[in-house]
């Protein structure tokens, strides 16, 4: 099967693009740099095992071009970054809503059947059902990055519905691991990189959520590929239970080596405006299926903070 990957040396695109080469298949990895690195990637694309195409999603006729002839789409590319969805309003519509409108458009032009979704649990806003399932509503999310995500999911729905594409559209919880372009692990590390004896954290420390690392992330996507076959599969990609920030805060710093560091909370629920402070995730439609997280969330912050600290120090 060939697979064509968007995000592709982006996060999660990275290590989804070598776990399919390392099961045979045959990789497209298309990406525009805006965050993601070409090197996570080097040694697959040198050896000709993942073919690389440096382009813009925006740009419809060279999506359509490098496209054809695959057999299935991973739209991982979005901007993942909150924050830089604050300082440009217009960025999450453009790479997110747009962005996939011009991938679903190609995909009808070549006649791709197949696609999975990389969503989140920003669609769900602040539910007042916890933990949340996949069917909860109505979905009111409360940052652009969310509503980029429900507006993409629509889309894709309609797509489905007008010219039979099939899809599997993941809510993600927190991913972490090595390879991360932003998040609290990689923040908080920098932040003692610069200065080892403080460590300021946004919010109040109590924000908690599900972290998942991206191993099992891509392997929940996989298998829920292999597994689900409903027109529409939509599925909470996480972990039952959460940390919260300041237990984040406690392990990078003794990941730094930093023993001496003292915690700065700047104060308020929220970490920053559009933020959920508190969220937790039904994962019951996958384990339904036979599929769990290898680790907790304490597991997967631990190990993705080694990582980071081993990646970047």
């Amino acid at each position: 099967m060939k697979v064509f990957v968007t995000g592709g040396v982006g996060f999660v695109g990275s290590h989804m693009a070598k776990r399919l080469v390392g099961d045979g298949y045959t990789v497209t990895a298309y990406d525009n740099l805006s965050l993601g690195k070409r090197e996570y990637l080097a040694s697959l694309i040198e050896e000709g095992a993942c073919k690389f195409v440096e382009a813009d999603l925006l740009d419809r006729g060279r999506v359509v071009e490098a496209m054809a002839g695959h057999d299935l789409v991973i739209h991982l590319a979005a901007n993942s970054d909150i924050f830089r969805g604050l300082e440009d309003t217009e960025l999450d519509l453009n790479q997110g809503v747009l962005a996939t409108f011009s991938v679903l458009e190609a995909m009808r032009r070549t006649g791709i059947k197949r696609l999975i979704f990389s969503s989140s649990s920003v669609v769900y806003g602040e539910p007042t059902v916890i933990p949340t399932p996949e069917d909860y509503g109505p979905l009111l999310p409360i940052s652009f990055y969310g509503a980029s995500k429900l507006g993409c999911e629509g889309l894709i729905t309609a797509y489905g519905h007008n010219f039979g594409i099939q899809s599997w559209l993941y809510r993600f919880g927190n991913i972490v691991g090595p390879n991360a372009t932003h998040g609290v692990i990689l923040d908080l590390v920098r932040k003692l990189k610069a200065d080892p004896m403080r460590l300021e954290v946004l919010g109040d420390g109590r924000q908690a959520k599900p972290y998942l690392h991206v191993s099992d992330c891509v392997d929940g996507m996989l298998y829920g590929f292999a597994h689900a076959n409903e027109w529409t599969n939509v599925f909470n990609l996480a972990v039952d239970d959460r940390v919260d920030v300041a237990t984040i805060a406690r392990i990078v710093i003794e990941k730094m080596g930093c023993a001496g560091a003292k915690i700065k909370y700047t104060g308020g629920e929220r970490g920053w405006p559009g933020d959920v402070p508190r969220v937790a995730l039904s994962p019951g439609r996958l384990a339904r299926l036979g599929w769990r997280a290898s680790m907790t969330s304490r597991q997967a912050v631990e190990r993705a903070a080694q990582e980071i600290v081993t990646q970047e120090t």
